[in-house]
């Protein structure tokens, strides 16, 4: 019964706008049974102001009162909305996005992503700095495929835009306040106006509370999850002249939230008792009971804390100078700075086999210039740039275990860290050039340089108490025969071995530096044909690029830190877009191929102590799929919107790596990790008039994916199966729309789903999604 009402929900609210229609409009409340215009949407993903069905690429925009409704909160969420994007944490909590099966998983904090984030138009260049981006926002944007000529390189997947609300000429206010399940407190404000005849600014803040909700399945008395994340904005526009126009930006987020423990599912020694493996908590580890299907269940080590302490902040300025009245120069300049401290428990179990402490800290700069133009009475529309960004980075990773393999020899270890510092250099030039062939066809070209240099050093490192290093001295003379010089390493320094397979070579380095340079090419190319201004058909060929990487690793070999170089998208895609019955629908479709080379993975090389992880590539893989959505109101009041996306993602070319378990695999012929084939996802509201000055209003959103898995190799246990979640609302709001209250729930059937399983040194373990929230929430505006 549970599975029929959930499916009869999802083909009650059918499913999200895909490709390139908007996700979902206001409704109108009125009784008038006759089709209601769907109004358009003005989007900003070519980087000048364009009506959304009048661009040419697969993109899913949503105003900031949609994302509100939709309980949209943070860019992971997405999935709600974007069919195609998808989110999992790491087995340490960092994000990782997908668009269309393209997405790089790693650990590490400071990774260059295939998905990257953006504020109007400013970077933010590692997903870990994105959880404040959704505040108090007009709109986002999802570009779908390889956006790399205009929004640089690390955009293989696509790029979400999110345009933040804008300062006001008029004196402007309004608050939300909600109350939910685990005692969830959200207040959220902003104040915005007239500063001076040219200055007007606006000011956001956000803060976000909620008790525990996970359970140890040890100590039915102890509770996880606690949400304490505040955020906040100050926006400054001024106009000195009618030509001239600044916009200044200060954001930042705190994050002193808990960590999610993972639910344990099997026992997986790392090292057997008969190969040398140790016994200290083994048995008590392979004790525990499997977690039930319950997504609040989940257990970690007694009395540890595991709240976060992260911080972001950023500062930006552009500048606008209209240099004629068809040519316009940007500058846009940006620094941001973030910082984290979050020790995660993932294994699963009560017992101390691995926690895991990430401290990052990140300096970022990114400079932009630019000039845009158009002539011949709109026919051609041109653009011609420069970037400049400096990244200085450093991700430490400490872990605290007591596992099967912490030793060598008679030496017992518990803590390591893994460092990996980097200073990033990129430079970049770019062009975009429209012309149009005709009055109904257009082609289009974008292209940009890049050049990026990376300095590496790191290690892996004794945690100061010696025992490390004692370890790795003994096995630095054990692989060169006892050979003077004897080694003797110190507290705290690095332990990783020159070479483990010569004696000559066996000393640890003082620490590894490498570099890493790489230039490349993005571009873009098509055609587009518009008969009408309901009508858009297009095709288009994309190469993108994502920057090599560096691994965060405990790496005994130096070859363990050497970089997996970028990473290519070679897309073909056709689409269209369609306004049919008086502009009361919106259709859209696309479909797609992409030539994937070099896709990058957290694998294993081989080495003298057997296959140790790295970074390596996946020389030739390959995606095929198709988007369509619908965007429909038939009557006014009511707004249904529906899509759907199909990808099939294949490893083409044959190629040897472990699976979860450590057995060596040729993955040849696999679907990617964490990308279902099918997800569907929508949204339906209808609204109407209660009484003359008070509307009322329904509605509901429900997703579905199919099942996927986490990991390569096709072990059963590291399988997600599909699910679907459904999401409803109802509630009362001014005619005028000055004030709202809703009721909602989310995940209402309380369905139990994963979104990522790993392997943790001894341990299978998993990671849920949220179990079933409901509350109230209350709004006004000003």
């Amino acid at each position: 019964m549970m599975k029929k009402a959930e499916l009869m929900s999802i083909l009650l609210t059918g499913s999200s706008i895909v490709s390139s229609a908007a996700y979902g409009q206001e409704a109108a409340s009125s009784s008038n049974s006759a089709p209601a215009e769907l109004g358009d949407i003005i989007v900003t993903a070519q980087k000048r102001s364009e009506r959304l069905n009048d661009v040419p690429l697969s993109i899913t925009a949503a105003t900031g009162d949609q994302l509100a409704k939709a309980g949209v909160n943070n860019p992971a969420d997405l999935e709600k909305i974007v069919p195609g994007f998808s989110y999992q944490p790491s087995t340490y909590g960092t994000p990782v996005f997908t668009i269309r099966g393209i997405g790089f998983f790693d650990t590490a904090v400071a990774v260059a992503p295939a998905v990257s984030v953006y504020v109007d138009q400013v970077p933010l260049p590692f997903l870990a700095m994105t959880p404040g981006a959704s505040l108090d926002v007009e709109r986002v944007e999802a570009l779908k495929g390889p956006q790399g000529t205009l929004f640089g390189q690390n955009a293989t997947g696509g790029a979400i835009n999110y345009i933040a609300a804008k300062p006001t000429r008029d004196p402007k206010m309004g608050f939300d306040l909600t109350y939910g399940r685990f005692s969830q407190i959200d207040g959220q404000a902003y104040v915005s106006g007239p500063i001076s005849s040219t200055l007007t600014g606006r000011i956001a803040v956000r803060h976000e509370y909620r008790d525990g909700w996970q359970v140890s399945q040890s100590r039915p008395g102890d509770r996880l999850g606690k949400r304490d994340f505040t955020a906040g904005r100050v926006l400054l526009d001024w106009k000195p002249s009618d030509t001239l126009r600044f916009e200044f930006n200060a954001n930042g987020w705190i994050d002193k939230s808990d960590t999610q423990a993972a639910q344990y599912v099997s026992y997986s020694p790392n090292k057997l008792p008969a190969d040398g493996g140790y016994t200290d908590q083994q048995a008590a580890i392979s004790a525990n009971v499997p977690a039930p299907d319950n997504d609040r269940a989940a257990d970690w080590d007694p009395n540890t804390n595991l709240r976060r302490d992260d911080n972001f902040y950023q500062f930006s300025l552009r500048g606008d100078l209209d240099l004629a009245e068809d040519i316009t120069l940007t500058s846009i300049s940006a620094y941001s700075h973030f910082k984290q401290s979050a020790p995660t428990d993932s294994d699963g179990v009560p017992q101390n086999n691995l926690l895991y402490t990430i401290d990052a800290e990140i300096d970022s700069f990114s400079q932009e210039l630019r000039v845009a133009g158009e002539a011949g009475e709109g026919r051609v529309k041109w653009m011609v740039g420069g970037n400049y960004g400096h990244n200085s980075t450093k991700d430490d990773q400490t872990g605290q275990f007591t596992s099967s393999n912490n030793g060598v020899g008679p030496f017992r270890y518990n803590d390591f860290v893994n460092s990996n510092h980097q200073k990033i250099e990129s430079k970049a030039v770019f062009a975009s050039l429209d012309y149009g062939l005709t009055d109904t066809l257009t082609a289009q070209g974008s292209i940009r340089y890049n050049k990026e240099t990376r300095d590496f050093t790191g290690c892996l490192y004794d945690a100061g108490d010696g025992a490390l290093a004692n370890a790795f001295s003994f096995l630095s003379n054990v692989l060169r025969g006892f050979t003077p010089p004897t080694v003797a390493l110190a507290p705290g320094s690095c332990v990783t071995l020159g070479d483990g397979t010569t004696s000559a070579l066996a000393i640890p380095v003082p620490i590894v530096k490498e570099t890493l340079k790489e230039d490349n090419v993005s571009w873009r190319a098509g055609l587009n044909w518009k008969p009408d201004r309901d009508t858009l058909i297009y095709v288009n060929v994309t190469k993108g690029y994502k920057a090599g990487s560096f691994p965060t690793v405990p790496g005994i070999t130096p070859v363990q830190f050497d970089p997996t170089p970028q990473e290519s998208v070679l897309a073909y895609e056709a689409g269209f877009k369609l306004s049919l019955f008086d502009r009361s629908m919106q259709l859209t479709g696309a479909a797609f191929y992409y030539d994937y080379k070099d896709k990058q993975i957290l694998g294993y090389i081989p080495s003298a102590f057997g296959n140790l992880p790295g970074l390596v590539n996946i020389p030739k893989s390959s995606v095929r799929g198709a988007e369509i959505g619908i965007n429909w109101r038939p009557v006014a009041g009511f707004t249904f919107n529906g899509g759907a996306t199909y990808i099939k993602s294949r490893v083409d070319s044959s190629f040897a790596t472990n699976d979860p378990l450590g057995a060596v695999v040729d993955v040849k012929g696999e679907a990617f990790p964490s990308t279902p084939k099918f997800q569907v996802s929508g949204d339906a509201e209808y609204a109407f008039a209660l009484t003359g000055s008070v509307d009322a209003f329904f509605g509901g959103n429900a997703r579905y994916r199919s099942k996927t898995t986490a990991a390569f190799g096709r072990v059963s246990a590291f399988d997600i199966p599909g699910y679907a979640i459904v999401d409803l609302r109802a509630g009362i709001e001014s005619a005028d729309k000055n004030w709202r209250a809703q009721i909602w729930g989310r995940n209402v059937f309380d369905k139990f789903h994963l979104i990522h399983v790993s392997r943790v040194i001894d341990t299978v373990a998993r990671t849920t999604g949220m179990p079933a929230t409901y509350g109230i929430t209350l709004s006004y505006r000003y």
